[in-house]
């Protein structure tokens, strides 16, 4: 049975280039991996991926977000093993499609992923540029025969400072609406979510992120308002991302670290203490048979 690992390294040559006038991105086929994501000038807006702080770029989360309690999900009286954010960020995508300014790469269920997520699963990650927007677009499909449980999130590190000048505390997240909710943190489990919340750190519709927030791990919004929000410093070229699919969102870096991870989730980690059934968990969706659901995460390079 082959093993899901993670390789040790992944050389540069395997990677996959897409670009516009305006944007080139590379894309690594282990995990569908946005790796790189620069402007007409190649400026670097992904994080630099210093191992002193975390060497990941843009994983993928799927089939489950977050960290399941004891690395272990239950469905239907079964124990089954899932490493945080789930398998396929370790798995290597087939090429399906490739253009100059597009490429689809697919994962789909075999032994090794039965052996740990029973369904017969599609994944269909699509990257493609238009003009100065790298869009995404994940498919998740059920060919099996049972309902599938599931839920999917995007992960990518964006430079904290980005290349367009602005000194690191200058640097805001601007949501598209006001987000006067509170929000959750990770819990006294590691990785889990915390069942009490905490007051929102956002003023009016602004964040204005510090490394020092993230001493408590992620941010985590479970009560959005906004599909859309803005990242760098105003007035200055900015990243737009918007995320129309995905109703969670979570903020994390290590703290000290040159980037911000901005994750849409659909679905997040398991509550403290939560022991029941993969089906009882809050966040989680299900396919029917023959279903499919979509997930876009657009990312615009705004010039200002």
């Amino acid at each position: 049975m082959r093993v899901l690992s993670l390789p040790e390294a992944r050389l540069p040559e395997n990677r996959i280039v897409i670009r516009s006038a305006s944007l080139t991105a590379q894309i690594d086929p282990m995990g569908a991996e946005l790796w790189s994501l620069r402007d007409a000038q190649g400026r670097e807006m992904m994080t630099d991926a210093d191992p002193r702080w975390w060497t990941g770029h843009a994983p993928l989360l799927f089939p489950f977000v977050g960290r399941s309690r004891e690395d272990v999900y239950r469905l239907g009286g079964h124990a089954f093993p899932m490493p945080q954010h789930g398998f396929a960020r370790r798995e290597c995508f087939a090429l399906e499609e490739q253009a100059p300014d597009h490429v689809l790469l697919r994962l789909e269920a075999d032994a090794a992923t039965r052996a740990v997520y029973p369904f017969d699963f599609r994944l269909d990650m699509r990257f493609a540029i238009e003009g100065a927007t790298l869009r995404m677009t994940a498919t998740v499909s059920n060919r099996g025969e049972a309902r599938m449980p599931f839920s999917f999130g995007y992960h990518p590190a964006f430079a904290w400072p980005l290349p367009f000048g602005g000194a690191v505390e200058d640097h805001r997240i601007v949501f598209e609406k006001p987000e006067p909710a509170p929000i959750r943190r990770v819990g006294a489990e590691p990785g889990l979510i915390a069942r009490d919340s905490e007051a929102s750190p956002v003023e009016g519709d602004t964040l204005a992120p510090t490394h020092a927030m993230f001493e408590g791990d992620a941010l985590i919004w479970d009560d959005l308002a906004s599909r859309s929000l803005t990242w760098g410093v105003p007035g200055r070229p900015h990243l737009k991302i918007d995320f129309p699919d995905t109703p969670w969102l979570g903020l994390w870096q290590k703290p000290g670290a040159h980037y911000l991870c901005v994750e849409p989730w659909a679905g997040m980690a398991d509550l403290v203490g939560f022991d029941g059934d993969v089906w009882d968990k809050p966040s989680i969706m299900a396919l029917l048979p023959g279903e499919s659901r979509s997930f876009r995460m657009d990312v615009t390079l705004v010039a200002d």
